[in-house]
């Protein structure tokens, strides 16, 4: 008596199981869809320009059916331009604006983080401020200071690559000390001072100690420092003038600034392979970007 009681009845059962599944759908359900909606909008771009940097026309007019038709003539095609000396110049640039933010910040956000001196919360603000004006406004007097440098020290004027890397480091100054002034005040500072009475030095606090804990939030700032200056177009095109000197954002957009003589094809063949160095050093820092900025420095 007491088990048939206990037992659900047939159409009790039919009831909760179209309940479950509507929970379901509500729940979790909507998510695969919307994602798949996503990644098409996301990939779709991708696979399109992989396909008319295989397409042997050279256009893209009149592509009606991806991969229609396969080459590589385009690649090909980058062998008799500047193309590799512009992927030279865009990683060195790259390279060494990332180097230099990494350690121009670093050394910034400890001498804030752990010195009280004169001036200290006027820096600060100062950099704050200069952070909430773009970039644009600077162009002009950039150029001007470049053009005027030129004429006493050469190798800081225009055309040079070494003065675009002055800028890069120059602009990216405040918001990288930031970044990092943030992560430096979550290392205890008992932590220096026991260091101290072991008899280190303030050098090697901040080498031996300091850096290896932080070394994810380096590993941010510097793909940040090399991702803008790998892609930056506007100051690039101001201050660089020659051909050979150019970068990749520079030099491809002369292929493509007429649209009567675009070489759609070859620039789609460039992007394919400008790309390739940025995938290559987000896959190899995707653990500091996934975890870096919120796992914190001190465990234990």
């Amino acid at each position: 008596m007491s088990a048939t009681a206990t037992e659900p009845t047939a159409p009790a059962a039919k009831r909760r199981a179209p309940s479950r599944r509507g929970r379901w759908w509500a729940e979790v359900g909507w998510k695969y869809p919307f994602a798949l909606l996503i990644i098409f909008y996301s990939a779709f771009p991708l696979v399109f320009v992989l396909s008319a940097s295989l397409s042997p026309r050279g256009s893209l007019a009149g592509t009606e059916r991806l991969f229609a038709s396969v080459g590589f003539d385009n690649f090909a095609a980058l062998n008799d331009t500047l193309f590799w000396t512009w992927v030279g110049n865009t990683l060195m640039i790259g390279i060494a604006a990332a180097i230099g933010a990494v350690l121009m910040g670093a050394a910034a956000a400890y001498a804030f983080s752990r010195f009280r001196f004169k001036g200290r919360r006027f820096s600060l603000t100062g950099l704050l401020i200069l952070q909430m004006f773009p970039q644009t406004v600077a162009f002009v007097a950039v150029f001007l200071l470049l053009l005027a440098l030129g004429n006493v020290v050469p190798a800081l004027g225009i055309d040079s690559k070494l003065a675009l890397i002055c800028v890069y480091l120059g602009t990216a100054l405040g918001a990288n000390t930031f970044l990092m002034y943030g992560f430096f005040n979550s290392i205890p500072q008992e932590m220096d001072e026991a260091a101290k009475i072991d008899g280190a030095t303030h050098s090697q606090i901040f080498w031996q100690m300091i850096m290896p804990l932080v070394r994810p939030v380096l590993a941010v700032v510097g793909l940040l420092a090399f991702v803008s200056a790998f892609g930056d177009f506007i100051l690039a095109r101001i201050i660089l003038v020659k051909q050979e000197n150019w970068t990749l954002a520079v030099g491809m957009y002369q292929w493509v600034s007429d649209q009567l003589t675009a070489r759609w094809g070859i620039f789609s063949a460039g992007t394919i392979i400008a790309a390739t160095p940025v995938l290559i050093l987000f896959l190899a820092l995707q653990k500091y970007i996934v975890g870096g900025l919120t796992a914190g420095s001190v465990k234990g």
